[in-house]
């Protein structure tokens, strides 16, 4: 077969450049994404560790693109697989021709692997410094909460397993022995809101209700505790009843800002139309959490902890494509 020449070369490109500007116009949340954020410059550090996974070596920034798409779209990876072969407007933003070779569904897990969590925290901080630099963060007020991330909704094959080595129950003392992620426990918020899992803590800007950091832990451990990992540098943190201890106040203050927490009942600091304020304020941003998935895609803490990751990434850049005006593009 006689290869094409320079000339048909320039008209295949030229009509697959028309074929993608029909598809993905100048108003389509990818074409705005993709002038928002410099995913070759964000990517760079990855390309270390990323080497040349794939058949022909699917290039870092492609393969980023595409985990995120992953998450913006919440598809699996073999779902992710037919997205980027037949859906034109996710293989433009991935930067993929019309008739190049995409990956197949185990490049996902593969590269999700080789970058790794601290890289992805990283790519987050970088999103958000960049998110940040268009003034959508205020930096006066945040909420900071904890969600659940669920696991397995029963385990009554793993109890019976349990039950038959001699253990009287299945509790968070033994379920790693028996359980697929050995890292997920059982937590609770009340008597009847108990799941086994893991649990997300984030803080919340509210100025436009963007994450500005995120912690995964198992759903046992105390909401509490992973506040020194998650608070700002700067404002008022608002908090829920929970958090009001003795031992969270001092952090908050330490790290320089004002705590503005909810205070229980029994507290002596406890201003009813104090609470009442601060309450009203936080309301609108507490559906941050239910916007995203309550379900963990993997198993194990670093897999959950790619999620949440890529999750708060996927929230703020939504976020960020709606408030930026179209005419940023130009």
């Amino acid at each position: 077969m006689q290869a094409p020449s320079e000339k048909t070369s320039r008209i295949l490109l030229a009509t697959e450049e028309e074929v993608f500007n029909r598809i993905v116009d100048s108003a389509h949340p990818f074409r705005r994404l993709n002038d928002i954020i410099d995913f070759q410059t964000l990517t760079e550090p990855m390309r270390a560790a990323y080497s040349t996974l794939g058949t022909n070596g699917i290039d870092v920034e492609k393969g980023v693109k595409a985990l995120l798409i992953q998450f913006w779209e919440n598809y699996s990876d073999r779902q992710m697989e037919k997205a980027v072969k037949e859906n034109l407007a996710v293989r433009w933003f991935c930067g993929f021709s019309l008739t190049e070779e995409t990956p197949d569904y185990s490049y996902f897990s593969k590269l999700r692997k080789r970058i790794g969590t601290k890289r992805v925290a990283q790519f987050f901080k970088e999103v958000n410094a960049i998110l940040e630099s268009h003034g959508l963060f205020g930096n006066v007020f945040t909420f900071i909460d904890a969600s659940t991330i669920i696991s397995k909704t029963a385990l009554w094959e793993e109890r019976d397993r349990a039950i038959k080595d001699g253990a009287e129950k299945l509790n968070n003392k033994n379920v790693a022995e028996y359980a697929a992620d050995t890292d997920a426990r059982w937590g609770a918020k009340s008597e009847t809101n108990i799941w086994f899992g893991h649990k997300r803590h984030a803080t919340v800007d509210m100025r436009h209700g963007l994450v500005k950091k995120v912690a995964v832990t198992a759903a046992n451990v105390p909401d509490f505790k992973p506040v020194t990992s998650i608070l700002p540098t700067q404002g008022a943190v608002f908090m829920d009843k929970i958090y009001d201890t003795k031992k969270t106040d001092a952090f908050v203050r330490a790290a320089g800002c004002h705590p503005a927490t909810i205070r229980k009942n029994t507290s002596k600091e406890k201003n009813r139309d104090l609470d009442r304020w601060r309450s009203a304020v936080r309301m609108p941003f507490e559906g941050v959490f239910s916007k995203m998935s309550k379900f963990a895609r993997y198993r194990g803490h670093a897999k959950v902890v790619m999620q949440a990751f890529f999750q708060a990434i996927v929230h703020n850049l939504k976020k960020a494509v709606r408030l930026l005006s179209p005419a940023f593009a130009t």
